[in-house]
């Protein structure tokens, strides 16, 4: 693969996953060894050209040579067409590219409740910009899986629980948002877009530990008793990952319990209404 010269990529120093990547384009050759920076570490005067408030918000690649940056997308595209030029007529298939743009922007604006930025005293005065539509959408994507997930999950519990109807676990996960986005408006109003978008993942994650369990149902079939146990040790992680992110939002414990109340009140329901 070829290595794209004379080209800085500015990352998000407070994202894990921006930091995890761009590392990954260093170690595997994408980009030379000194072909990354924090872009809070980036001197204004080095690149006039450079919209920090947009670098903040997308990805920037600034060429070292003619001071040109480009943004988000294109940014990862102009990296992979030098490594993989046989891709090149695909990142300039204008349907591709806005789709691709789309995604981006997409995971871009819901990075920090899908990996959390580490709990600093002294966060970095520029922040990414916050877009209500694409953490509305991240609300809905993750609704709709983990839904979907449990719905198929249920049906392993065979004589644990009452027989599951078709649309009970999406009932019961857009209520779990619901319940929480009111008791988080009585704690703290100005993060409850963060906390819902934190809370979201967790489940999320969740969903894709109980996914290969319910795949390997194809082939294998096990006691109801082992499908509930494992059930419980997911649920124990999405537990402890609640208290984890609760604390790095700085919103105490209450969240978290009334979020096991919500999920203690919700089975109660289901048993006594077979």
């Amino acid at each position: 693969m070829e290595t794209l010269k004379n080209h800085l990529i500015l990352f998000d120093a407070e994202c894990p996953m921006c930091r995890m990547y761009t590392k990954a384009f260093v170690n595997t050759g994408l980009l030379e060894v000194n072909g990354r920076a924090a872009y809070q570490d980036f001197q204004e005067q080095t690149c006039p050209m450079l919209d920090r408030q947009r670098a903040a918000n997308e990805i920037a690649l600034v060429n070292q040579e003619t001071g040109e940056v480009s943004y988000g997308i294109e940014s990862l595209f102009k990296v992979f067409a030098v490594a993989i030029p046989a891709f090149k007529f695909l990142f300039d298939f204008k349907p591709f590219v806005w789709l691709m743009t789309k995604v981006y922007a997409f995971i871009a604006y819901n990075r920090r409740v899908i990996i959390p930025p580490p709990l600093t005293s002294d966060p970095f005065q520029l922040q990414p910009t916050f877009k209500l539509n694409y953490r509305i959408a991240y609300l809905i994507f993750t609704w709709v899986i983990i839904a979907y997930i449990l719905s198929g999950y249920a049906k392993l519990l065979d004589g644990l629980l009452p027989p599951n109807h078709a649309y009970r676990e999406y009932l019961i996960c857009s209520g779990q948002i619901f319940f929480q986005g009111i008791v988080i408006q009585f704690i703290d109003k100005r993060k409850r877009w963060d906390y819902l978008g934190n809370i979201m993942t967790i489940s999320f994650a969740g969903a894709l530990l109980l996914f290969p369990v319910l795949l390997i149902t194809n082939w294998i079939n096990l006691h109801p008793l082992f499908y509930a146990a494992w059930f419980m040790m997911v649920a124990g992680f999405m537990f402890l990952e609640h208290i984890r992110r609760s604390k790095l939002l700085k919103l105490g414990w209450t969240l978290t319990a009334s979020w096991v109340i919500y999920r203690i009140v919700v089975l109660i329901i289901i048993l006594l209404f077979r």
